[in-house]
């Protein structure tokens, strides 16, 4: 289904083109598939768009020359105009100016009435009163003059602006055409995203002939081929071949990454030398490719808190604006009698083109469009962008959790201590045997260990879990328990004969899990989990940008601080349940501080919920990657300084557009009511304010647009 929104007011949604009700601009394309035929049909609404004010500008633009060259021609010595009747030029003028206004203008005269309708004056209630104004007066003081009887009747010298209403017609017209096309270079993220699913794909049917069938024609678990140099159709996993994978434009790392049998590959990247085979496992909406689209979908929609209080300010601008274009005509007509009604009229119409509040409203949303298009092209998806705006600027610390995030997430048993009588596979079988139900890294961990020992798993009963702490149960006759040491010791554990076993696992910076059987300690098993390559200069970036940063572990002290000491993470909370995560973070808000937290497990969800900022890994669980607002697509905590180094931007973005719209109509205002024409005679004629107006609009655009090219 094809989705319009407005990018001034993402709230404004529907399905369909049209206008939005509250500032009267085209409402956007915002495709919420990976598909591309409702992108295509979106395209084609957006050329005959395209088209229909090309033609309306290029019709105005022929009209309106020749009535800006009459307008002038009293400026125009020794002309062959100007000694032509008055009468007979304004006549021309109104002919000819009358197909620019209503068939030119028609779409602003359409939105400023559905302004008023909605009692939401915006820019295209201005235009309309300014042309509108213009137009009016001038057709009457013409139409006027055919009933002038005596010269007393004539009306005042100058009188029409006919010129003015064409001209500013089809500046604006001129304006939007730029405007349109620099608001789409916005959404251009969107597109490129869209634009990576490849149109087919190549079926494996099971009698081994090979078709290309299209994309939307896949299920899971159909087997893919993909040939070098091709894009991957949809997720899954590779049964067979080996190549390297160009995932950049999903993780915005520039290396690639080798697939062998057994790797998971992602939809809408590129397949190096090597050929593959692949079952598919997630296609269409569940897809990364497609969750990347919806995520940036949404953050596009969302307001920042700056962006809440231009709204507001915008809200008042333009009831401030006309009752400042009224003020302007009554004091020029009226306090200043030797200037003439057209002289009031005027300076009252360039203040009300002038002030078209469109760069103000455009300030912000374009910033947030650029930004969270650019962040998904970098790996960091932003589910909303007001956390981007909080993480830049208030965000004083950093929680990370342990496994899974600054680990691989992938323990290994790297040791087995038995007591006397005891040997490794035997405390390895039991317990897997009572682990092999348990999702928990360690859990599995221990499961293929025993599998790698080949060692045949015996069916538990009375299977109890203790969350964060361990596990128990019966396995052939005997009384098994799992997990941490002060677990066995609250089930009356005997622990004497493994407590050296497990402190000196601990002094090297291991994970234990220790084993009873039968109220006795036997054993204790060792783990180690790898640090992420990327974790030691993730942490020296965000300590270089001044942040704090804690480890919030389940795991034993000692462990924890051998792998902060490694990590430079000076601030360590282990021992923490899985229910007590969410508390421990609560305990850093209650001492002031604005907490983010990165976290991949089921366990992390609440603490993410409770942070102010919570961050999920892409390869995480879907419970926390669901809990947080900002994912980092493919775990990479680097991403976490990218997301601060891009909310930074957007934010100075922001103030930047801001102090372009507001010093822009602090300047042209003044000068449009003429209040420097008494002492220097300076002045603004309406159709210059026309073109300074939407000059304005595409400037602040144009701003925005760099922020595709920030370095993050």
């Amino acid at each position: 289904m094809s989705t319009y929104t407005c990018p001034m007011h993402p709230e404004v949604e529907q399905n369909g083109p049209g206008t939005c009700p509250k500032c009267g601009m085209d409402l956007e394309f915002k495709n919420l598939s990976t598909t591309t035929e409702s992108a295509g049909t979106a395209s084609e609404h957006e050329s005959r768009e395209d088209s229909d004010f090309k033609k309306r500008f290029l019709v105005s633009l022929v009209l309106t020359l020749p009535v800006a060259i009459v307008g002038m021609s009293d400026m125009i010595p020794h002309t062959m105009l100007s000694n032509d009747s008055p009468q007979a030029l304004q006549w021309f003028q109104f002919i000819v100016c009358t197909p620019v206004v209503f068939y030119g203008g028609a779409p602003f005269f359409k939105r400023a009435w559905q302004s008023i309708l909605n009692a939401y004056p915006n820019m295209f209630t201005l235009i309309a009163l300014g042309t509108g104004i213009a137009y009016l007066y001038s057709a009457f003081v013409t139409i006027a003059a055919l009933f002038q009887t005596t010269p007393q009747h004539s009306m005042p010298e100058h009188g029409v602006y006919f010129e003015s209403a064409a001209v500013i017609t089809t500046l604006v017209l001129l304006g939007q055409m730029l405007e349109q096309r620099a608001r789409r270079q916005t959404g251009e993220a969107i597109k490129s995203l869209l634009e990576l699913a490849p149109k087919h794909a190549r079926l494996i049917e099971e009698n081994g002939e090979e078709v290309d069938v299209p994309l939307a024609h896949v299920a899971a678990g159909n087997k893919l081929r993909v040939r070098p140099g091709e894009k991957v159709p949809v997720d899954g996993e590779v049964v067979d071949g080996d190549s390297s994978v160009d995932e950049s434009m999903i993780t915005g790392e520039s290396i690639p990454v080798e697939k062998t049998k057994g790797s998971k590959v992602t939809g809408g990247t590129i397949n190096g030398a090597g050929g593959l085979v692949m079952v598919a496992q997630r296609v269409g909406s569940d897809t990364v490719l497609a969750q990347i689209v919806q995520a940036v979908n949404d953050a596009q929609r969302t307001q920042v808190p700056m962006q809440k209080l231009a709204d507001k300010a915008a809200a008042y601008f333009v009831p401030a604006v006309m009752a400042c274009s009224a003020i302007t005509f009554i004091s020029w007509y009226f306090l200043a009698p030797q200037h003439s009604f057209g002289f009031a009229l005027s300076n009252a119409v360039a203040v009300l083109i002038i002030a078209c509040p469109c760069a103000l409203g455009l300030a912000t949303p374009m910033s947030v469009m650029v930004a969270t298009g650019r962040g998904a092209t970098a790996g960091v998806l932003v589910r909303d962008a007001a956390v981007l705006e909080l993480l830049a600027g208030k965000v004083d610390t950093i929680v990370f959790d342990k496994t899974g995030t600054l680990t691989e997430g992938k323990p290994k048993v790297t040791q087995v201590s038995c007591v006397p009588g005891w040997s490794e596979n035997d405390a390895v079988q039991l317990a897997a045997s009572v682990e092999a139900a348990s999702e928990h890294p360690l859990a599995r961990a221990v499961a293929d260990s025993a599998k790698q020992r080949q060692l045949a798993l015996i069916p538990p009963a009375a299977f109890e879990s203790f969350a964060g702490s361990g596990v128990k149960a019966t396995v052939d006759g005997k009384q098994v328990a799992v997990g941490k040491i002060e677990f066995l010791e609250s089930l009356g554990v005997k622990i004497e004969a493994i407590t050296k076993m497990q402190a000196e696992a601990l002094s090297v910076g291991r994970t234990t899990m220790c084993l009873s059987v039968d109220g006795v300690g036997v054993a204790v098993l060792s783990l180690e989990d790898t640090i992420k390559p990327t974790s030691a200069e993730a942490v020296k970036r965000l300590h270089d940008l001044g942040i704090k940063l804690v480890m919030l572990t389940g795991d034993n002290a000692q462990t924890a601080r051998a792998i902060a000491d490694k990590l430079g993470i000076n601030e360590v909370v282990a021992n923490v349940l899985p229910t007590g995560k969410a508390a421990a973070i609560e305990d850093l808000q209650k001492q002031g501080r604005v907490v983010s937290m990165a976290g991949d497990g089921i366990n992390d969800a609440p603490a993410l919920t409770q942070a102010e900022v919570g961050i999920g890994m892409g390869n995480g669980s879907d419970i926390a990657v669901q809990a947080a607002q900002i994912v980092l697509i493919k775990g990479d905590l680097r991403g976490i300084a990218r997301a601060m180094s891009l909310g930074r931007a957007m934010l100075r973005n922001m103030r930047e557009n801001l102090v372009l719209a507001f010093f822009y109509n602090a300047i042209s205002i003044p000068i449009a009511a003429g209040l420097f024409y008494p002492q220097f005679g300076l002045l603004l004629n309406p159709m210059i304010a026309s073109a300074a107006m939407s000059l304005s609009s595409v400037s602040v655009i144009l701003n925005a647009l760099r922020l595709r090219n920030v370095r993050l």
